[in-house]
């Protein structure tokens, strides 16, 4: 049996990137020929998309947790690794997209809409591309970055023209059946419907489509029976039909109470108030049902409802009804306004915008937020001196170990980069050297900065042909 769901919790995580390579150019008589490590690959994203074949969210009822490939790590001979590749999740046309306060993060109208809801994590750099004038052979690489991870909500909001409204058995899905070519599940027990259902109407030249929202009763909007599950499918709705039943075998009911009270839940779900509404007299081909429908139709019609005598069985009615819906349909239309070309807003940063923040907190902690220190400590590959020293010079050209003096930092006070949650504390050591034997400015290297005589130079170079001669000459194969 085919299951509706319609709300879900997705759990999705994008692609970390690839760890860039730390590597250096080898052949024979040139034992260092400068660094040739790649870079790592993107991850990949995780990406919603609208596909109208897709009516249901039964997918991920089943399957909540949806992971977007890794980037692959660079490698030698500068050699960049591959891109992840992007997860694409189809969802139904109306889907709103929300986070885990309930805020909307998207609403997915229209074939091919398209939300990114996790961004994938950057690829490193190799040292191929972290070598420069001052910094000639680096010994490290930067690492990926992990790909975002969050939970979001899914809701299903139908995308209809017209909505069908009633008390359960009201003849709802019998209406539909006939106005369009749906099939729904019709039988003579209350909740019957148990799901949405969707027809397309040709009435003229207008084609429309109709909802026959599953049976509300009173205290729909609290939960009880189906309604509050479906209420959310009439929000989009252009005009509300009430579907009354003129032939109800239950004495306690009568079709003006009944549209009393269906008229009170929608009040109460709200956002309703300005929808049209006509009222649609059902089962009128039933004699008892035809001489109730002549009793409470000048009652309707003071109240401002247009009043259409319907019956599934045979058929009356229904053409005006369909008329009707398509004028209705037709003036809701043109009364929205045309689409307008998208605009870009760029909104430069101020130009005292230093790009981080340093707060104090504690007695002897300071914690700096911006996207720029945290993306470069996720980087960073803190077993690598060379690596942490590049760090350093890194924030410090960006102002920060200034920013922390200014603030009061001292010597021995801890420093948090990143939120409470996932930081990474230092020790502050202002102009403090990486602690590699072969840097002197952190991140620099100095075996290459060194003015040698042009005899010295080339004494240098036989020296190093003379060994890496020696040892080939000492290697076995068979040793």
């Amino acid at each position: 049996m085919t299951t509706f769901v319609d709300r879900v919790e997705l759990h999705v995580a994008a692609g970390s990137g690839g760890h860039g390579c730390a590597s250096v150019h080898r052949e024979k008589f040139k034992p260092l020929g400068g660094p040739n490590g790649g870079n790592g690959g993107r991850g990949g994203d995780v990406v919603l998309v609208v596909d109208t074949d897709v009516t249901t969210l039964l997918e991920y009822h089943h399957g909540p947790h949806r992971k977007a490939a890794n980037g692959r790590p660079g490698e030698g001979d500068n050699r960049s690794g591959k891109d992840g590749a992007d997860l694409v999740l189809p969802v139904p046309d109306g889907t709103v997209v929300l986070d885990g306060r309930g805020e909307v993060l998207a609403d997915m109208v229209g074939q091919g809409t398209t939300f990114v809801a996790g961004q994938g994590g950057r690829g490193g750099l190799g040292n191929a591309a972290l070598a420069s004038a001052r910094r000639k052979a680096p010994g490290f690489a930067l690492l990926g970055e992990p790909g975002e991870s969050r939970d979001i909500v899914l809701e299903l909001k139908t995308v209809a023209d017209v909505a069908l409204v009633g008390y359960p058995s009201a003849g709802k899905s019998s209406l539909i059946s006939v106005l369009s070519a749906a099939k729904p599940k019709i039988a003579d027990y209350p909740f019957t419907t148990l799901v949405p259902n969707l027809g397309v109407v040709t009435a003229g030249g207008t084609v429309y489509t109709v909802a026959d929202v599953p049976g509300l009763i009173e205290g729909a909007s609290e939960g009880r029976g189906l309604g509050l599950e479906f209420l959310r499918h009439v929000e989009r709705c252009e005009v509300l039909v009430h579907v009354l039943d003129c032939a109800t075998l239950e004495s306690h009911r009568d079709p003006l109470s009944d549209l009393d009270a269906i008229e009170r839940e929608l009040t109460q779900y709200g956002g309703l108030e300005n929808r049209p509404r006509l009222v649609a007299l059902n089962k009128t081909d039933i004699p008892d049902g035809k001489d109730l429908a002549d009793i409470i139709r000048p009652d309707l019609e003071a109240r401002g409802y247009s009043v259409f005598d319907v019956s599934a069985v045979s058929r009356s009615g229904l053409k005006e009804l369909s008329f009707a819906l398509a004028g209705i349909v037709e003036q809701a239309r043109a009364a929205k306004p045309q689409q307008e070309a998208t605009r870009v807003v760029i909104r430069p940063k101020p130009v005292d915008d230093a790009g981080f923040t340093v707060s104090r907190e504690a007695d002897a902690l300071y914690r700096v937020r911006g996207e720029k220190p945290e993306r470069w400590v996720r980087q960073t590959d803190f077993n690598n001196d060379e690596a942490v020293g590049y760090l350093a010079d890194r924030l410090n050209r960006l102002g920060v170990e200034d920013a922390l003096v200014k603030a009061g930092a001292r010597e021995g006070d801890g420093v948090a980069i990143g939120p409470e949650d996932d930081a990474v504390v230092f020790d502050f050591e202002p102009a403090m050297a990486s602690g590699a034997e072969m840097l002197g400015r952190r991140g620099e290297d100095h075996r290459m900065d060194t003015p040698r005589p042009a005899a010295q130079r080339r004494r240098d170079r036989q020296a190093e042909r003379d060994e890496a001669q020696s040892a080939y000459d000492e290697f076995d194969p068979f040793a």
